[in-house]
This record gives structure tokens, C-alpha cells and sequence, in this order.
């Protein structure tokens, strides 16, 4: 279903606080995986702020759709998001790796409520989902389990594997989104491990993937709304992004993958947030 001007206004006004509260992090922080953060902010906005049946005050409902975070070092951008949707303070945010935080570069699903998956070690989350999926089939529950990959981590054969399981058992309750920056720690995927084409082996592995841009809510609504109704084949969402989206200095620069900021670049990068 296409979104209102409403919902469109406030998913967008969403993702800009988050993207101001991802520089906050990284500066409280002393450093945060910030560059793959900034690129996810729209597809993490649009599941905690529209998607997800969720209950910020009872984390633990059986009833909830279950969020796995696979490339776990964008906590920068994900435990932010929790806070935003009332599941604990912003305020706490502060203390982000600080020493006897529960927020540490990884997201701990035994400290943080709203964490359905404790991540951080790439490739293991799309097989976590497949395990929950089929899980929820034994009990017969109704829930989602959504998984937010980075495309650099589908170098792992893990990710594969699971990928063959997944459409092996038709798990359609499953849905993994990729987060397509073309960029990793070390460079340019294309450079460091070829990925192309992409789209098509998704689809040699029996999924609908709908490729998109990963920045435009129409898109992402209308992508997940056809996933959630899945009848015959799982979908997968192929989200084309910009690594550092919002910040005109950090876009598509494998410079701030990871990085650190002192107030005046933690100043300059919210002024560029805040103009767009």
C-alpha cells in the first residue's frame, strides 16, 4: 500500500533524528561503525516506525515480529532506533561502549530490551532467522522475523547456506533485506570479493527479490508490503543505499566505515543532516 504524506512526512523526519543521534553516538562514543549505520537509517526507520508489530513495553511478547541486525556493527544505528520507538531513554544513550554500558559496538540482546538477537560476527544472522522461522512454523505463530544484512558479509558461505534452507522450506515468514552500499571495511565490494551479479543469484536460490532504492520510502513500503504477503517463494529485499547517507562528507567514502569525531566534524555532519 502506497504511504500518505502523513506517513511519508513522518518516516522521513524519523530518519533524520536517527541520523542526528548516529553522530551523536559516534561522538559520545569516542568511534562508531558510522558509514553502514548512516545507509541502513531509512530501512531501520520505516520497520520500527510503520513495519514491525512490536510492544516497547513488553519486549518480550510472543506476538512480536522478531528484528535481526546481522551486520551487528551498525548498533551505532540500531540501538538508537530502539530508544527512539520508547524502549528504554535516549537519554542512556550516552554511556554507548562506555565501561558497564549494556550499549556496546555490537547490539546484546541479554542487556538490551528490543534486541531479539545478540550479532556482530557476519554471516550468522540470515541462519538465526532461518532457525526462527522455522521455530515459529512449529508453533504456528503468525510473527515475522526480519534480517538486515550487510552486502559486504555475503562474502560468508554462511549466508548461502542459510539462503538454501530458507527457500528449501519455503519459510515466507522469513524476510531478508540487504543493505546494498558497495562497500565494506576494505573497500569497494566489486573490489574486494565480486558480488555480481547479485540480484540473479538470489534468484538461482528461489527467492522474488525486489530490487530498490533504499532511500525512497514509496519504494521500501511497497518492497515490504509484497514481502509480507509472500505466497509461493521468500522475497528478498535488495536495497540499494549510499554508505554515509545524510552526511555530503561521508557519502560513498570507505573512509568512515568506521571513525571517530571531535565536535567541530560532529557539528559539520549534522549541519549537512539537517540541510537536506
Amino acid at each position: 500500500m502506497s504511504l500518505t504524506p502523513e506517513e511519508k512526512k513522518k518516516l522521513e523526519e524519523a530518519a533524520k533524528n536517527l541520523r542526528l543521534s548516529i553522530v551523536d553516538v559516534m561522538s559520545w562514543s569516542g568511534g562508531a561503525h558510522v558509514g553502514g549505520s548512516l545507509s541502513a537509517a531509512d530501512i531501520l526507520a520505516i520497520l520500527y516506525f510503520k513495519q514491525l508489530s512490536i510492544f516497547p513495553d513488553k519486549p518480550d511478547d510472543p506476538d512480536r515480529d522478531r528484528f535481526i541486525l546481522s551486520k551487528g556493527h551498525a548498533a551505532a544505528g540500531f540501538i538508537p532506533t530502539l530508544a527512539m520507538r520508547g524502549f528504554f531513554p535516549a537519554e542512556e544513550l550516552k554511556s554507548f561502549n562506555h565501561f558497564g554500558s549494556p550499549f556496546a559496538m555490537h547490539p546484546d540482546g541479554s542487556k538490551i530490551p528490543g534486541v531479539d538477537a545478540s550479532t556482530g560476527s557476519l554471516g550468522h544472522g540470515l541462519p538465526m532467522a532461518v532457525g526462527m522461522g522455522l521455530g515459529a512454523r512449529l508453533l504456528k505463530a503468525s510473527f515475522k522475523i526480519v534480517c538486515l544484512m550487510g552486502d559486504g558479509e555475503c562474502c560468508e558461505g554462511s549466508v548461502w547456506e542459510a539462503a538454501m534452507s530458507l527457500s528449501h522450506f519455503k519459510l515466507l515468514n522469513v524476510i531478508p533485506i540487504i543493505d546494498r552500499n558497495r562497500l565494506m571495511i576494505d573497500g569497494f565490494t566489486e573490489d574486494v570479493m565480486n558480488l555480481e551479479p547479485f540480484a540473479d543469484k538470489w534468484r538461482a536460490f528461489g527467492f522474488n527479490v525486489l530490487e530498490i532504492n533504499g532511500h525512497d520510502f514509496d519504494e521500501l513500503s511497497l518492497a515490504l508490503d509484497a514481502a509480507w504477503q509472500a505466497k509461493d517463494k521468500p522475497a528478498l529485499i535488495l536495497a540499494n543505499t549510499i554508505k554515509g547517507k545524510g552526511v555530503d562528507f561521508m557519502e560513498n567514502n570507505v573512509k568512515w566505515h568506521y571513525a571517530s569525531a571531535d565536535s567541530d566534524l560532529a557539528r559539520r555532519a549534522k549541519e549537512s543532516i539537517q540541510g537536506r
